[in-house]
């Protein structure tokens, strides 16, 4: 396979993956599905890791891969193929863009994770009591403490579903940009197609 027509299967993979991120990110500001006040959610949430990194971030690396398939560079120095293999170099560096916003995902996710939803821990008539009950994802492993979180119901399991979403996807997409590192350094020193035949 051509080394283009790859970066487009790579770009097609990267859409839904970034359109997935982006979702998971604005459900999270709904804690088990119930909207509350701005400051009942959970702090990792507004870091926007899912619309920013692994979404909005992503979408420029995927829509340059897509397009080096048909890039049509007039090329340089009388050779046709140096215009191709620039757009080629070029792509990694939106590779490296697609990279840094996926990372930034995961460990925003990872740090989410790890410290737990925050929820209503003490609910009586006259107020309830916001907090982050759980640390160092003693939840985890210990099913029996979420009942800690009173409300809203469901919020630790939400929380725990949509952050492991948004982390394995930036995981994903964190390979799938290193990839294309790899493919646009090929193309580069070797030529469009592993026959040494360019695209047309």
């Amino acid at each position: 396979m051509c080394s283009g027509s790859f970066a487009k299967c790579l770009g097609i993979s990267l859409m839904p993956l970034a359109i997935v991120c982006v979702l998971c990110n604005i459900l999270l500001f709904f804690p088990g599905g119930k909207p509350v006040e701005k400051e009942h959610i959970t702090e990792q949430v507004w870091y926007f890791g899912g619309i920013m990194g692994s979404g909005v971030l992503m979408i420029f690396p995927a829509l340059v891969f897509l397009g080096l398939k048909n890039n049509d560079c007039c090329g340089c120095c009388g050779n046709e193929s140096c215009g191709r293999r620039f757009a080629m170099l070029s792509s990694i560096l939106f590779a490296a863009v697609g990279v840094a916003g996926a990372g930034y995902s995961v460990i925003v996710s990872a740090v989410a994770i790890n410290e737990g939803p925050q929820c209503v821990v003490n609910n009586t008539e006259a107020v309830k009591f916001w907090d982050t009950p759980f640390s160092n994802g003693d939840y985890l492993s210990d099913k029996a403490i979420w009942p800690k979180c009173l409300e809203p119901p469901g919020v630790v399991s939400w929380h725990l579903s949509l952050f492991s979403v948004l982390l394995v996807m930036g995981l994903i997409q964190m390979a799938l940009c290193a990839v294309q590192v790899v493919n646009g350094l090929l193309a580069c020193l070797c030529g469009d197609c592993c026959g040494g035949v360019s695209i047309t």
